[in-house]
This record gives structure tokens, C-alpha cells and sequence, in this order.
């Protein structure tokens, strides 16, 4: 039996979230696993605590900032299977509405063989669950998957041993299915819980359990229901903001002024004359606890502050800004000779396109709910992708081990990466520590808007040069600020320079679902198509041209079939555009339909055929539910998603003045699964989202001529974009 060290996920530059220094520091002053469950039959992976970073000076073991995460010290308990013969699995992913929880079960299932009901996922408890980096990356499926399949697969032929070694039969005599291991010559039987009862056996997970490959699978594969579905349609799932606590008080946090404030002075004489009401003044932190939410919120406006804001940049200087604080990079990627490139060119072109911040803009905004015990231990419910992150915050924050801190995560109202930090449960604790009650803090929209982490802002720009046959002979790009993901792509070009500059940001920015890989496969996307027009070729006959991954070219295919490129005629207000992609494992391409009428300005995406493909699918209808919503996300950061700030401060932090997509926004989506049952999953969170984009903006130009190498494209209507200096067109 050999060991288990589980993966760890690469930690890209651009979630700048992760490196950055706390927000609070605060002046204030594993579980035994068999004693907890009892008997039954165990499943475990010894985790290897030497492959850790070794930058952890005042992290704590979580890895808070970037780098290595540290894997933990104690044996982390993947899967039980009770007396009742009911299964339990943990793990440290968390569910934010991916519906990985039902991914996960169906995992299991097919490898334990025992039904979907029987299993309850434990996930993102720090007492309980494995330790995690976190949930984003796309990683779940492809990361957690394979390691609970295996898990299960063990626990399968722990079972079959044991039921062998009470029947005193062959063990190639039996087989599990449905709960039970049954004698296939004598059909006797055994179910699973009465292998366990008055058992305590744990064993180590073996590469050796087979697994049930995907062409055999009969739960995987297959579209179930969501796991506890009804509970979120009916109201009876309870998110952080629902949780109650005995005595809880609800507590408010008085912002400054403007962003990168330090506090001068504060009176808060009248907040503490109120009745029941708890101030907590500690370094720049400044908060009030109350019987009453409106209370708190009363409260919290009677303290009198004074801050002190420096002299920041705004919108309207945003990428001149992050060009002149942009630093030398080492390329990310370089091939050839960009001087012999250009040279074998027959048409030369650059341009330059630009990103605005965007702002994550959950359902549930951040929240969380602290307590702490009479052992100074503090347990904090919160919405996070990270719970083991923000546990390490925590510990970090109050000068206090790790083991004195458990983070629960409920199933969460969406995160999109920006819910990485545990600002809420860090402001929760603050409050519930100096009341001596449990706390609540839950952000405003308006909050929410201001204080969590914006998606990149960033410059890109592009140099090519290309054959009057199509042949792209030279490429150079350098991203500025948003980041490196998905900078590289697959077309097959010799001469290639791939620079990402890391910036000085106004912002707070960070994670944000897909990363920088929107941003740079719009421009990429884009420009492809200014070249295909520059040697007058259509759009997929000239990326075919440029590529050679057969994977790649046959979700191309796949779209432009179902979509029926060439069949519907490009004219003046009414075109068609396409882009593809690739990022994490998986490949896309995305068709789409455009009205686009310059005289009013309106543009209405009418059609959308995106293809996907990740390897082995898992649930098909909750992988298109993914891309649909993707889509939709995807179309808000393309046409109008903008935060705009002046000086330190957010101009636009309401729905009213943020512009997210409507019903009415929503083309007809078809989505077209590429299955691809010889290959591992991959995960399908993040780059659905990044093809919409410049399929969008090449429809746009194929409608009206207008070239807009901005997103978001249309904040105002159609027109061409003033903000930057315009870019150098192909020549």
C-alpha cells in the first residue's frame, strides 16, 4: 500500500488576493478521527508534510500568500462507511454552485457501488475534512476525482476482503453491487454495514484498487439531479447569512473614506451610549456588535471618524497607468526569431487592447458568523472558497494556533474566485471576541462593491506578421497587469514572444472565474480575425489553416457544424463571429449571432453554439448548466461590466449603476458536448467563460465595421471606443 500525497495546484501570478498583506492584524492577546466516528470501516491517505513551502514565516500552515501550501502533519480521512452501511466522504473542496457536491457523490457511487442516497458529502470543515489549497483552478473534478475514486475503490476491496475472509471463499468469488458483496457462486450475501459493525479498520489508499474505467461507468456519466436540489428551491438550505447563533448580535464595520485610508482620529462616545451595543476600536479596524442588525447599522453611522486618503489614480488614467508601472518580465513564453517573423511577412499589424476592472458580484455577498468558546477556541461560518485560507487568516489575525480555529463552509451562493479571503469572518471574529457573543457580519451590496477584490484591469498589446496564404509567421504579445493565464494558445506559429508585466494596481484586484484568460483570449481572439480579414480569408478556414491540435480543431468543427458557419449570410447590422480556446484541460470554440445597429447604438447577441471539451464528462447536464452560465457571465464582462473609481473611491456600487446581464440579455445558447471517454476530466468551471467575448466583438465587425478592442465593448451603447489611444490598425 503506498502513500497518498495529494496535489497541490499551481498558483498563478494573477491571484494577487493570495500575496497580498493582511487586512487586519489584530493586538489582541486534529482531531482524534476514530474517537469522533466510532467504528466502521475507514479510508485514508497519509499526507506528506515535508513537501511544503517554505515560505511560511507568519502565514500558518494554511500558506495564506502565495507559494507552496502546506500539506498537514495529520492522517486526513477521506471516506467512512458506517453500521448502517451509509457512506460518508470528505472533502476540503466546497460547493459554490458548480454542483461539485453531486460530481463527487456520482464518483464514489460507481466505484463503491452503493447508491447516490447512501453518501453525504462532509466538505470544507477544517475539522473534519482533509486539508484543501482551495476550490478554484477548475480543479475539482480532475484533482478531488481521481482522489476519492480511488478512495473508494479501496474501501470497495476492503469490503470484498473482509466479507472473503468471514465466508472463508476466494476472493475472486466476490463481487460488490449495490450496497452488498455478494458470492457469485452461492449468491449469498452481505451488506456493507454489517461488514462494519463493531469494525474499526483503516486502511491506507492503494494505486492498486482498480477503478471502473469511463466507458463502463453507469452513475458517472450520467445526468442525476442535483444533490440536495430541493432544498435551495424551496428555502430550506441555510447560507451563512441564514445561520443563528444563541445569543448572536449583529455586528457593522465603519469603511474609510476612500481606499488605501489610514484612520486619524475617531469618536465614538454616542455608539457606546447606546444600550447593548459593543465598539470595538483596534488599529484601523473600527466596528460595532448590537442586538439588532439595524441597530448595528445605526450605530456604526454615530462613530465619528477621520481619515487620511493619499492623492490615487482613476478610470479615465487607468492604462496609461498600468503601463507606466508595468515591470520588465521574463517572457512566458518564446519561440524563433520575431525579427525573422516579421521579415518573411507580407502584411505587418499591431494593436493595443485594453480591460477594465470588473467586480465579482455574487448572489450572497460575503458573510460569516463567528463564536468563540470558554477554550478560546473560534469556530467562524462563512461563504469561501478557501477554508482552510481563511482559517490560516484567522490564526494569523488573532496570534493564535490553527488547531484553535475550525472554518465551516455551508454551501455557498457563488464565488467566481473572489471569495478567496475571509475579510467577513476575520471582521465576525473581531467583534464576537470583544462582545464575549456570537457574531454575524454581513456586507452590503454596497460594501460588497467596494471592499472585496476586483477582477485585473490591463493592457494588451499585439505585434504580428502573416502571409497573404494565411500563415501566421510572427506573434508577439505582452499582457500588462491582468495576468498570465491562457497568454499562450494553440495556433502554430514559428516566431512567437510572450511577455506578462506585472503592474502596480490601483485596485484591490484578484481571482476572478477564468482569470486573465478572458482578457487574453479576447484580444488574441480578436486580432486573429483582423488578420484572417487583412489576407481576406474566412474566419474558420484561417484558423484552421493556423492549427494542428486535433483536439482543438475538432470542437471547432464541432461548433461551426452545429452552428452552420457559412449559412447564414454576414450583412450590414447582422453578422457572425467565432473564437477558440483553451485553458485548464479543456478546449473550446463559440459561435455567435449579432443584430448590431450603429444608428441607436443597440447590440443584441441573438445566438450562441459553444463546444466543450474536457475530457471524460461526469454529468452532462450539469456540465451544460455550467457553460450556460458561463455564457451569461461571460456576455456582462463583454458588453458593459466596468468598475469605475475616481481617488480611491467606487463611482458605481449599486446594481442600479452596475450593469450586469438581464433576461433580456440572453441569446438562444446551444451547447455541444464533446465526450471524450479516453481521456481524464478535466474541470469546466472557468473556461467556458472566456470564448463569448471576442465571438461577440468579430460579429460586431462583421455587422458594422467597427473594430472595438475594449472590454466591456458597448458600456454605452455602440461606438467606437475614446478612452484609449487608438490602436495602429493592420497595414
Amino acid at each position: 500500500m503506498s502513500e497518498m500525497i495529494e496535489l497541490e495546484i499551481p498558483i498563478e501570478p494573477e491571484r494577487y488576493e493570495l500575496q497580498a498583506l493582511p487586512t487586519y492584524i489584530f493586538k489582541v492577546d486534529r482531531r482524534n478521527f476514530l474517537k469522533i466516528f466510532g467504528t466502521g470501516i475507514f479510508v485514508v491517505s497519509v499526507l506528506d508534510h515535508t513537501a511544503i513551502g517554505q515560505d511560511r514565516a507568519g502565514q500558518g500552515e494554511s500558506g495564506r500568500r502565495g507559494g507552496r501550501a502546506a500539506l498537514p502533519k495529520e492522517i486526513g480521512a477521506w471516506l467512512r462507511i458506517d453500521e448502517n452501511g451509509d457512506v460518508t466522504v470528505f472533502t476540503g473542496k466546497v460547493e459554490i454552485g458548480q454542483d461539485i457536491r453531486t460530481t463527487l457523490t456520482q464518483i464514489v457511487s460507481e466505484e463503491l457501488t452503493v447508491p447516490v442516497k447512501s453518501i453525504q458529502l462532509v466538505m470544507g470543515d477544517t475539522d473534519l475534512t482533509p486539508f484543501d489549497q482551495g476550490t478554484f483552478g477548475s480543479q475539482s473534478t480532475p484533482q478531488m476525482g481521481p482522489q476519492l475514486r480511488r478512495a473508494a475503490a479501496a474501501a470497495r476491496e476492503v469490503l470484498i476482503e473482509q466479507a472473503a475472509d468471514e465466508w472463508k471463499v476466494s476472493r475472486d468469488s466476490l463481487s460488490a453491487a449495490d450496497g452488498r458483496i455478494i458470492n457469485t457462486l452461492t449468491k449469498k450475501t452481505v451488506t456493507f454495514g454489517q461488514l462494519a459493525k463493531g469494525q474499526k479498520i483503516v486502511k491506507l489508499i492503494s494505486d492498486s484498487a482498480p477503478t471502473v474505467p469511463a466507458d463502463k461507468w453507469k452513475t458517472a456519466g450520467a445526468s442525476i439531479p442535483k444533490i440536495n436540489g430541493r432544498d435551495f428551491v424551496t428555502g430550506k438550505h441555510q447560507y451563512t447569512p441564514d445561520i443563528k447563533r444563541p445569543g448572536m448580535l449583529y455586528g457593522k464595520v465603519v469603511r474609510p473614506s476612500a481606499f488605501n485610508a489610514t484612520l486619524v482620529s475617531a469618536d465614538a462616545s454616542k455608539a457606546k451610549a447606546v444600550s447593548g451595543v459593543t465598539v470595538v476600536q483596534d488599529g484601523n479596524f473600527i466596528g460595532v456588535a448590537a442586538p439588532r442588525q439595524d441597530l448595528a447599522a445605526s450605530a456604526a453611522e454615530m462613530v465619528k471618524a477621520e481619515w487620511n486618503a493619499p492623492q490615487q489614480p482613476s478610470s479615465k488614467d487607468l492604462f496609461s497607468y498600468l503601463k507606466s508601472k508595468g515591470a520588465q518580465a521574463t517572457p512566458a513564453y518564446s519561440s524563433g526569431s520575431m525579427t525573422d517573423g516579421l521579415a518573411a511577412a507580407d502584411i505587418k499589424g499591431e494593436a493595443t487592447f485594453t480591460i477594465a476592472y470588473i467586480a465579482h458580484a455574487p448572489l450572497e455577498p460575503r458573510s460569516a458568523v463567528a463564536e468563540w468558546d470558554a477554550d478560546g477556541k473560534l469556530t467562524v461560518w462563512t461563504g469561501s472558497q478557501r477554508p482552510f485560507g481563511v482559517r490560516g487568516e484567522l490564526a494569523q489575525a488573532f496570534h493564535i494556533p490553527e488547531e484553535k480555529v475550525r472554518v465551516i463552509i455551508p454551501d455557498t451562493g457563488s464565488g467566481y474566485g473572489g471569495k478567496h479571503t475571509g475579510d467577513a469572518a476575520i471582521e465576525a471574529a473581531r467583534l464576537a471576541k470583544a462582545a464575549g457573543k456570537p457574531v454575524k457580519v454581513t456586507w452590503t451590496r454596497e460594501e460588497e462593491f467596494t471592499w472585496a477584490y476586483f477582477r485585473p484591469g490591463g493592457v494588451i498589446d499585439i505585434t504580428s506578421g502573416v502571409k497573404k496564404d494565411g500563415t501566421i509567421t510572427a506573434w508577439e504579445f505582452h499582457n500588462y497587469n491582468s495576468g498570465p493565464s491562457g497568454i499562450t494558445s494553440k495556433y502554430e506559429i514559428p516566431n512567437q514572444k510572450i511577455v506578462f508585466h506585472q503592474s502596480d494596481s490601483p485596485l484591490r484586484q484578484g481571482s476572478y472565474r477564468g482569470l486573465a484568460a478572458t482578457a487574453n483570449h479576447f484580444a488574441r481572439e480578436a486580432y486573429i480575425d483582423e488578420l484572417a480579414h487583412a489576407v481576406n480569408m474566412d474566419a474558420l478556414e484561417f484558423r484552421m489553416k493556423n492549427l494542428k491540435d486535433p483536439r482543438q480543431i475538432a470542437v471547432l468543427e464541432a461548433a461551426a457544424t452545429k452552428f452552420g458557419w457559412g449559412k447564414i449570410k454576414n450583412e450590414r447590422g447582422h453578422a457572425c463571429g467565432l473564437a477558440i480556446g483553451f485553458e485548464k484541460g479543456g478546449y473550446l470554440a463559440v459561435c455567435a449571432e449579432v443584430t448590431a445597429d450603429v444608428s441607436t447604438g443597440k447590440v443584441k447577441v441573438v445566438r450562441a453554439v459553444q463546444s466543450f471539451e474536457c475530457g471524460a464528462i461526469v454529468n452532462p447536464d450539469h456540465l451544460k448548466n455550467q457553460m450556460e452560465g458561463a455564457i451569461m457571465m461571460g456576455l456582462g464582462g463583454a458588453l458593459f461590466e466596468a468598475i469605475n473609481f475616481e481617488n480611491g473611491k467606487i463611482l458605481n456600487n449599486h446594481f442600479s449603476q452596475y450593469r450586469v446581464p438581464r433576461f433580456n440579455d440572453m441569446p438562444q445558447i446551444e451547447i455541444v458536448l464533446v465526450d471524450r471517454k479516453d481521456l481524464p476530466s478535466a474541470g469546466a468551471g472557468e473556461t467556458p467563460l472566456m470564448g463569448i467575448a471576442p465571438a461577440v466583438a468579430n460579429a460586431i465587425f462583421n455587422a458594422t465595421g467597427i473594430r472595438l478592442r475594449s472590454l466591456p465593448m458597448v458600456p454605452n451603447g455602440l461606438k467606437p471606443n475614446t478612452d484609449t489611444k487608438p490602436p495602429v490598425a493592420i497595414r
